[in-house]
C-alpha cells in the first residue's frame, strides 16, 4: 500500500507541475495587458524643476538656484590645505576642551578623560555653493552650503572606579547651511569687528559611536534618538534668529570717530550753460562728503537763472581730513525726467587750513579725469566758502553717532507690538515692454500702499515711507513689493504691466530691527529695488 501511495503521489506531483507550467505559459501569452504605453523620454532641458530634483537629488545649489555662486576655488584650497588645517584645528580643539573637561569631570565622579587619538581624517568638507547678501549696511552676509562626509578618528578614554572605557567617533557626516555675518566692517585689520554665525535650518549629523569596540548605534531606537537629540540641541542654540557671536575687535576702537566739522557756504554760480529750450536753466547744487554714507545735501532750485545766488550754509561731519573730499555737483532741475548734470568739482579736505575760512572759485568740469578732453569746454563756475573746524580734545564726541539707529515706536503703539516702517528708495534697470512709467505697490496683510508714478524712467527714485501699526511682531509674514507701469496715453492696448516683484520675509527685520537691501525683482531681466525696513518697538 505504501509503495502504491508513493507512485500515485509522484505521478500527481508530475502531472500538477506540467499542468501548471502549460497553464501559466498560456496565460502569459494570451492575457498580457494591452494598455501598456511606451515610456516618454524627454531631454533634461525640457524637464521642470521638480522633476529634475527627483531625478538628480544631489544637484549643487549653484545649479538649482541662481542666487548661489560656485566656489570650486575654495574647495580646491581646502583640499590642498586640509592636512595642515586638520592638525591646527585638532590642536586648538584639544587646548579648548581640556580645561573644560577637567572642570566638569569631578561633578560626575570620573577620574580622567583623555584624548587617545584626535584627527579629522583625510577627507575635507566641501561647499556646494555660497549666497552673498548685498546690503547698504557695513556688513557682509554669507550663506554657504556645507557638506562633510569625513573619516575622522576621535578616541576618548574615560577612567572611573578603577575601570577604563574607550569611546570612538567614526564616519562623521555633517550637512549644514549656516549664515555667517561679518559686522561691522571697519578700517582696521581683519576689517570686521564681529562674526555672527546662525543655522538657517536644522543640520543633518550622522556618525558611528563605538564603546569598547561595539557599535552603540546598532542598538534599536538609539540611532534615531541621538539624531533628533543633536538636531534639537543645536537648533535651540544656533537656529536663526539665534546666533553665536564672536567678537574680534572692539567696534568703538576700530571705527573712526568724528574729528571735526566742515562748514560749507554755497555762495553763487557764474556763467552757467543754457540747458532748457527757452534759453535758461534751473540750477541747484548737491554736496557730498566722500567715504561716508551720510545722505547728500542740496541747495534750493533757482529757476531760469544762469548766475544764481544761494548763500546757503551746510555742516558735515569729518572723520578723516587726510583722505576725505567734498564733492560739488551742479544739476539742472527738470519737472519731468532725470535732472541733467551741468558740472562738478572736488575739494580735498587736506588742502583746507584748520579754523580759517577759505573762499574758492571752482571751474565746473565734466568729470574729474584730467585727460578728459570734454573738460576743456566752459561750463561755468561755482563759488563756495569752506571752513574746516577740527574738534578740540575736550570736544571729541564720547559716542559714535549711528545714523542707522532705529527710532522708538511712537506713543500709542500696542504693548508687545510695534511699527513696521517701509521705505521705498529706488529701483534700477526696470523696463516694460510697452511703456516704463514705474510706481511701487506694497501689499501687507491685505493693506495696499502705492508710491507716486515716475514717467519714462528706468532708474526711478521715490524715497517714500509707509508705516504699518501692528499688535504683534510679523515673524511669519511676508511683504509683497511690486513695480508696475501704467500708460499715460488713453486707449493703449496695454494700459498696465508688471515690471517685477519680490516677496520679503519679515523675520529678519524683527531680529535685526533694520534692513536696507537691494532685492532682485522676479519676472524682470535685470531689475532691482532698494527697500529699507525697520521694526520699531516702544
Amino acid at each position: 500500500m505504501g509503495f502504491v501511495s508513493v507512485i500515485l503521489g509522484f505521478c500527481g506531483f508530475g502531472v500538477g507541475i506540467s499542468t501548471g507550467m502549460v497553464l501559466g505559459y498560456y496565460l502569459f501569452i494570451h492575457f498580457q495587458p494591452c494598455d501598456v504605453k511606451d515610456p516618454v523620454i524627454r531631454p533634461l532641458v525640457e524637464q521642470d524643476s521638480q522633476s529634475l530634483l527627483r531625478l538628480l537629488p544631489e544637484i549643487p545649489l549653484w545649479v538649482k538656484n541662481p542666487d548661489y555662486d560656485r566656489i570650486d576655488w575654495l574647495n580646491k584650497f581646502l583640499e590642498v590645505m586640509w592636512p595642515y588645517l586638520d592638525k591646527a584645528i585638532c590642536k586648538t580643539a584639544k587646548n579648548i576642551a581640556t580645561p573644560i573637561i577637567a572642570e566638569q569631570i569631578p561633578k560626575y565622579k570620573i577620574e580622567s578623560v583623555e584624548f587617545e587619538s584626535l584627527t579629522l581624517g583625510s577627507l575635507p568638507p566641501t561647499f556646494q555653493g555660497m549666497k552673498v547678501y548685498l546690503t547698504e549696511e557695513k556688513e557682509l552676509i554669507m550663506e554657504p552650503s556645507l557638506k562633510w562626509a569625513g573619516n575622522p578618528n576621535v578616541t576618548i578614554a574615560l577612567r572611573a572606579f578603577g575601570l577604563k572605557a574607550t569611546v570612538q567617533v567614526v564616519d562623521l557626516q555633517v550637512f549644514a547651511q549656516p549664515r555667517i555675518t561679518l559686522k561691522p566692517l571697519v578700517p582696521s585689520f581683519p576689517c570686521f569687528a564681529k562674526i555672527l554665525v546662525s543655522l538657517m535650518e536644522k543640520p543633518h549629523v550622522d556618525f558611528g559611536l563605538k564603546l569598547a569596540g561595539a557599535d552603540l548605534m546598532s542598538i534599536p531606537g538609539l540611532y534615531q534618538f541621538v539624531q533628533e537629540l543633536i538636531k534639537d540641541q543645536v537648533a535651540n542654540m544656533y537656529l536663526w534668529p539665534k546666533t553665536l557671536e564672536v567678537e574680534i575687535l572692539d567696534p568703538t576702537k576700530a571705527m573712526k570717530k568724528p574729528v571735526g566739522i566742515l562748514h560749507v557756504k554755497v555762495l553763487r554760480a557764474l556763467k552757467l550753460r543754457k540747458k532748457d529750450l527757452l534759453g535758461a536753466s534751473d540750477p541747484y547744487v548737491k554736496l557730498k562728503l566722500t567715504e561716508t554714507k551720510a545722505p547728500s545735501k542740496k541747495t534750493t532750485v533757482k529757476h531760469k537763472n544762469l548766475n544764481p545766488e544761494w548763500n546757503e550754509e551746510f555742516s558735515m561731519v569729518v572723520k578723516d581730513p587726510q583722505t576725505q573730499a567734498l564733492e560739488l555737483h551742479v544739476y539742472d532741475w527738470e519737472q519731468i525726467g532725470k535732472h541733467e548734470k551741468m558740472g562738478m568739482n572736488v575739494v580735498p579736505l587736506k588742502e583746507l587750513p584748520p579754523d580759517e575760512p577759505k573762499t574758492l572759485t571752482l571751474d565746473l568740469l565734466k568729470t574729474m579725469d584730467p585727460n578728459d578732453v570734454q573738460n576743456d569746454k566752459m561750463r561755468g563756475q561755482i563759488v563756495v566758502e569752506l571752513t574746516y573746524k577740527p574738534f578740540k580734545e575736550e570736544d571729541l564726541p564720547k559716542e559714535i553717532e549711528n545714523s542707522s539707529a532705529v527710532q522708538k515706536a511712537p506713543e500709542g503703539t500696542p504693548p508687545g507690538g510695534g511699527v513696521l516702517v517701509v521705505t521705498v528708495h529706488e529701483a534700477q534697470d526696470v523696463e516694460g515692454k510697452h511703456h516704463t512709467n514705474p510706481y511701487v505697490r506694497i501689499i501687507f496683510r491685505g493693506e495696499e500702499r502705492k508710491t507716486k508714478q515716475i514717467k519714462k524712467n528706468r532708474d526711478p527714485r521715490w524715497a517714500e515711507e509707509f508705516t504699518f501699526m501692528l499688535e504683534e511682531p510679523p515673524l511669519k509674514d511676508k511683504l509683497h513689493v511690486e513695480v508696475l507701469s501704467t500708460s499715460t496715453r488713453i486707449g493703449l492696448l496695454h494700459p498696465k504691466e508688471t515690471l517685477g516683484y519680490v516677496d520679503i520675509s519679515l523675520a529678519d527685520v524683527v531680529s535685526n530691527k533694520r534692513i536696507n537691501e537691494k532685492f532682485h525683482l522676479i519676472d524682470s531681466k535685470n531689475g532691482r529695488i532698494q527697500i529699507e525696513l525697520q521694526w520699531q518697538t516702544s
